[in-house]
Formats: C-alpha cells, structure tokens, sequence
C-alpha cells in the first residue's frame, strides 16, 4: 500500500513542530547525509526521506516567521530614528 505524500496540508508531526531551527536543520542534514550514503533499506529510506521533506516544511515554516519579524532601522528625514519592517526580496 502506497504512503500518501507530506504536502502543505498535512499537519507537521508533534515532535518536529516541537523543535527549534536548528535542531529540525541539524536532523535534516543527518537524513541527507543518509540517503546519500545508501546505506539504509528501500522501506528505511522512504521513511526518513517522509521526516526529512516534514522537517523541511517545519525549518521554511520557521524562516518565514523569522523574516516577518526583521525590521531594518532608518533615518526620517526629520533625523529622528525608526524601525519599518525589511524588504527581504
């Protein structure tokens, strides 16, 4: 039977949603590093490719919210400072 695939509605696993940043990062780098080195079953590789594209989504989930807080400071022109969010694009 055929696993359904992680896409953007499939709510993140507690346990990942649970993790900072870099935690969710560093474990995604643990599963690429073991998918490349092949060394895991076809039903093992599936698995951990499913948490790895999960984790994925949780880490661009945690750097947009990051960008929506970035705010760059100016200068008015009255010379007074002030904060306005950045334009990261």
């Amino acid at each position: 039977m055929a696993k359904a695939k992680p896409n953007d509605e499939t709510p993140i696993p507690t346990d990942i949603a649970k993790l900072n940043f870099e935690e969710a990062l560093a474990e995604l780098e643990d599963i690429v590093q073991r998918l490349e080195a092949g060394d895991v079953s076809l039903e093992e590789s599936i698995d951990i490719y499913t948490r790895g594209a999960q984790l994925k989504r949780h880490c661009e989930a945690k750097l947009r919210a990051a960008e929506e807080k970035i705010e760059k400071v100016v200068l008015s022109p009255d010379g007074s400072v002030q904060a306005e969010p950045a334009d990261l694009s």
